[in-house]
């Protein structure tokens, strides 16, 4: 047919896909996995994070945002903002630096890397003499300054990354000036420190290993002044450029006078905060004054070693007030925020940031609350079980979920959140979007997935239904009175569940009726709706027996959960209004919720049912158990994976499989000739119509989990006549079957009386067995029947029941459609061809022309075990576009995708991270941000003048201006005159005399690029 089809069609069509479809991966939501490094730039007033796996986040104001990835897969163990300066270093583990900066590119900011640089040694020198261990940015904006493990630091001048050797400070011009009491600690060991002293960063204090710091005058390249302490962890300089703490490897932290001489042994004060017992590191110390007088003393560690040397630990002191901050994983790096433009004001807030998450503490407010984070909340709480995306939000069961959320947000801090830079210019989101995620304790967690920041609205318990062992008046927040240390808990990463059969499942939000519907690893089914209102209840249980009286079955596996007798307080939000219990009480495989019609069905591995929620009893159990599907009866959390076990099942399997050929040889033989010989006819024809797709074997119904319930959907059309339409549902099973039950729904005045009633109506066998992954009914234009009470929202036409229906069937292997009421076949595509793809994930979307705002279309949107997409038309079932996304070996990334009813998705790249990604053309959320430099950047006066080659630095650290930098003035200078102190100071200048006018105008800013 193809050399009759007309070109111009063709092209027509290729262009509508272009303005259809897009692949793009937008954004990535959540908390960075496995960090390793922390900065923060006061100027630009944003925070980097460096991973294991080599990428670098930049984050400001909620949606500004900005990733980069190291080509090589080395851990970022230092992350550093050049001062006053779009730019920032990385330094690997693989001892490599690199230069990224933030460049505008129309309109919007970009980070880019333009620089690495290694350090190399002379010839046969060791590794350790240019291995880097700790990065000091000058304050002059020009020189890194780079303590290595031999005990050396190296000048290094950026952004070109070029080794200034002769003003390298060598382990040997340090040595070579010890004095003699030091003769004993000649092994300085590696640079552990380098500081830049406040008021004059014309001297850097190098701090050692083995405890000796030194204040090194970067001009005369000679040591002022030596200090010997033991085993050295940090340094930290106070303000007044006059006093040094240290802290270090026996648990405490000293303070040493730089006006006492030339050469300390003792320090001014020593102070071990947790007693005389052995104490762990000290392994950083900070210390900020405020205008009360007390300072803010702030150190990680040091905790007694037998007794808490597990803890992670910070702790805040502040005049009487002590505390010790304990998190739940290891703390990676913490800094502070500071009041005022030029951020030297009392201490506001602390950034800690651990293994797990990212914990800001206000440290204004009374009692030190926690502020909420906008942004990398962490995702993975408790870890992630299932997904369930809801688009478009009614506004008034937002502002509901939203209030309900506030409720439980008493504990935060009202202070604002801290860190804002640069510009968030992405357009606002066109409509209110949920992302609801099930979790291993038994919580669901609704997210405002509308924009780039995926922000925690509201979260759901349900073990509170349950006898659990976790005992209610546990609170984590606060330690014992009088307890030493004075721990307290913060942070809300906890992996640990109390019963992990509470795990969520799945989940189901009308978004129309507020009804929502949750299931678990146990078997149960809760069905919630949202209350405004605190409520006292008792939730009974119904049990549904899948097995039917299937006799010769055991459950070997977990024990269903107890329910609480008493009535139980809940708060305002989602309230559990109905319990089902399956039985045997397996994972809940599959669930639909139509709340028109008050029914909520329900799958596991042994069969369906289907509840009535109004008058809460069963209206429908049927199993599906294959009498083969042994592996069904254990459960999850009851199988055994060691080889003897498995071994032991499979002798069994044979033996059986024996005794079975012996009775029924004759029988079975026929059987197999008769299914083998209708295989080789549907394999010829298929060959004749598609011969570049490979046969699709046959599956035997031995295979494990045939009863398998793999989905479910409710469906309003024709099902026994073309001429009635009548409520049904539709179950696909792991085994290839589809059975259709026709549903009668007592009218609106009887609904609490009659029963609703079920009987089934077809049975659909598919002759490849493949697991049926997703069934659609489409009406007579095609389109797929709309949501429960969409219409009656007149947010959808009403389906065409004039036109035929026909039924979509979605298995692992190919798509089919049925003609309906009939269910005879009308047109297929098979997907499992040469690659051997297998459909994992499948939803319906409408993807929205780019060009004409009023035209879309309906199609299918798959995910393969093979890590691609593809988009399959309707009703048409054509392959429109395919792109790779995932890795074909990111089994848990493919398992945890979720589509969008608008062409985009999400997928678990980590335990605690989702990324985004769009296939519309039209539908695109990503960041688009833009970082400029503050227009008043006035630094510290006193910063001295460093010179190197005849290249001037002024005092605050302002680059001499070049040809290629006349742009950049302009920008600045427009922005200097449009700045209303500035035309003040001009003005009042131009009024005096004129041999006054040149000083005043000298004394403006300058601005700095």
């Amino acid at each position: 047919m193809k050399r009759f089809r007309r070109h111009g069609h063709d092209s027509q069509r290729d262009k509508l896909k272009q303005e259809l479809y897009q692949f793009n991966k937008t954004v990535e939501h959540g908390f960075p996995h496995q960090p390793s490094a922390l900065g923060y730039s006061p100027d630009l007033d944003l925070l980097a994070i460096g991973t294991r796996s080599g990428a670098i986040k930049l984050y400001g104001a909620p949606g500004v945002e900005f990733m980069g990835l190291h080509d090589e897969n080395a851990t970022v163990t230092q992350v550093h903002f050049l001062p006053h300066q779009l730019e920032l270093v990385t330094l690997l583990d693989d001892n490599s630096l690199h230069m990224w900066t933030l460049r505008a590119h129309q309109g919007v900011s970009e980070l880019l890397e333009v620089g690495r640089f290694t350090l190399t040694g002379p010839p046969g020198a060791p590794p350790s003499v240019t291995r880097v261990t700790t990065v000091l940015a000058h304050s002059s904006g020009e020189l890194l300054l780079l303590g290595t493990e031999g005990g050396h630091v190296f000048v290094v001048e950026v952004p070109g990354f070029r080794e200034l050797e002769e003003r390298n400070i060598s382990v040997e011009d340090v040595q070579a000036r010890i004095p003699e009491e030091y003769a004993p600690r000649r092994n300085l060991e590696c640079v552990e420190a380098l500081q830049e002293k406040p008021l004059n960063p014309r001297q850097v204090l190098i701090g050692y290993g083995r405890g000796l710091m030194v204040l090194w005058d970067l001009d005369r390249q000679c040591a002022i002044q030596y200090f010997l302490g033991t085993q050295l962890e940090s340094v930290w300089w106070m303000e007044d450029g006059e006093h040094i703490l240290s802290s270090h490897s026996d648990g405490s932290y000293c303070s040493w006078s730089t006006t006492d001489g030339d050469v300390q042994s003792q320090p001014e004060k020593q102070d071990t905060p947790y007693g005389s017992f052995p104490c762990k590191a000290i392994s950083k110390v900070l210390q900020f004054p405020t205008k009360q007088g007390p300072p803010f003393l702030i150190l990680s560690g040091g905790m007694p070693r037998a007794s808490y040397g597990d803890r992670h630990c910070i702790s805040v002191i502040h005049s009487k007030t002590h505390i010790a901050l304990d998190f739940t994983s290891r703390i990676i790096d913490f800094f502070v925020i500071r009041e005022g433009e030029q951020h030297t004001g009392d201490p506001s807030a602390l950034v800690v940031l651990v293994e797990e998450e990212l914990v800001v503490v206000d440290l204004q407010t009374e009692g030190w609350p926690v502020i909420q984070m906008p942004y990398l909340v962490p995702l993975h709480c408790s870890a992630i079980t299932c997904s369930h995306h809801v688009s478009s939000i009614p506004l008034k069961l937002w502002e509901r979920i939203l209030a309900a959320g506030d409720l439980q947000n008493t504990h935060y801090s009202n202070k604002p959140w801290p860190i804002n830079g640069g510009q968030n210019l992405a357009p606002e989101p066109p409509q209110r979007d949920l992302l609801l995620t099930g979790h291993e304790d038994g919580t669901v967690r609704f997210w405002d997935a509308s924009g780039v920041c995926l922000y925690p609205m509201y979260k759901l318990s349900t073990a509170g239904v349950f006898h659990t062992d976790a005992d209610p008046n546990d609170n984590l927040n606060q330690g014992a009175e009088g307890e030493w240390p004075p721990f307290r808990k913060v942070g809300c990463f906890d992996p640990y569940s109390d019963d992990p059969r509470l795990g969520i499942q799945k989940i189901h939000l009308c978004k129309y009726s507020g009804y929502l519907t949750v299931a678990g690893t146990a078997g149960q089914i809760l069905v919630l709706e949202l209350n405004d209102e605190m409520a006292e209840q008792v939730v009974s249980a119904t049990v549904v027996d899948l097995l039917q009286g299937q006799d010769g079955f055991r459950w070997k596996g977990h024990a269903r959960l107890d329910v609480q007798e008493e009535p139980v307080s809940f708060p305002p939000g989602f309230q559990p209004f109905a319990l089902v219990q399956c039985q045997p009480p397996a994972v809940v495989t599959a669930i639909a919720l139509h709340s028109e019609w008050k029914l909520v069905a329900f799958g596991t591995s042994h069969g369906f049912g289907i509840y009535d929620y109004q008058q809460k009893n069963v209206a429908l159990a049927r199993c599906t158990l294959n009498p083969s599907d042994q592996l069904a009866m254990e459960g999850p959390l009851s199988r055994v994976k060691s080889i003897k076990k498995s071994l032991r099942q499979s002798f069994r399997r044979i033996r059986r499989s024996r005794v079975s050929m012996r009775k029924h040889q004759t029988t079975n033989a026929a059987k197999l000739q008769e299914i083998n010989a209708r295989l080789e006819a549907e394999a010829l024809q298929e060959m004749e119509l598609a011969p570049v797709q490979r046969r699709i074997e046959a599956r035997s119904s031995d295979d494990s989990f045939t009863g398998l319930v793999r989905t479910l959907y409710f469906a309003d059309s024709f099902i026994t006549d073309s001429a009635h339409n009548t409520p049904s549902l539709w179950a696909g099973t792991n085994g290839g079957a589809v059975f259709a039950y026709m549903l009668r729904l007592p009218p609106v005045e009887r609904r609490m009386d009659d029963p609703v009633t079920a009987h089934q109506a077809k049975e659909i066998q598919l002759m490849h067995r493949a697991p049926v992954v997703g069934l659609v009914v489409l009406d007579g234009r095609g389109v797929p029947l709309p949501e429960p009470l969409e219409v009656a929202h007149d947010l959808a036409r009403s389906p065409d029941m004039l036109a035929s229906h026909h039924l979509l069937v979605i298995s692992e292997e190919q798509f089919k459609l049925f003609t309906l009421p009939k269910v005879s076949t009308k047109t297929k595509l098979k997907l499992t061809a040469i690659d051997g793809s297998r459909v994992r994930r499948v939803g319906v979307a409408l993807f929205g022309s780019s060009r004409v705002e009023d035209y879309g279309e309906n199609s299918l949107v798959v995910l393969t075990n093979q890590g691609e997409l593809h988009v399959i038309s309707l009703p048409a079932i054509k392959m429109q576009v395919h792109h790779p996304c995932i890795r074909r070996e990111d089994v848990s990334g493919i398992a945890s995708c979720v589509f969008t009813k608008h062409g985009q998705g999400f997928y678990l790249i980590s335990p605690s991270e989702f990324e985004r990604f769009s296939l519309s053309a039209r539908w695109l959320v990503e960041p688009r941000s833009l970082v400029e430099l503050p227009d008043k950047s006035t630094l510290d006066p006193s910063k001295a003048r460093l010179r190197d080659d005849g290249r001037g630095y002024d005092g605050r650290g302002v680059r001499g201006v070049s040809d290629n930098d006349n742009s950049a003035r302009h920008v600045m200078e427009h922005a200097l005159l449009n700045d209303e102190k500035v035309l003040q100071e001009i003005q009042k200048s131009l009024e005096g005399d004129g041999g006054d006018t040149e000083t005043i105008i000298s004394k403006s800013p300058r601005p700095t690029f």
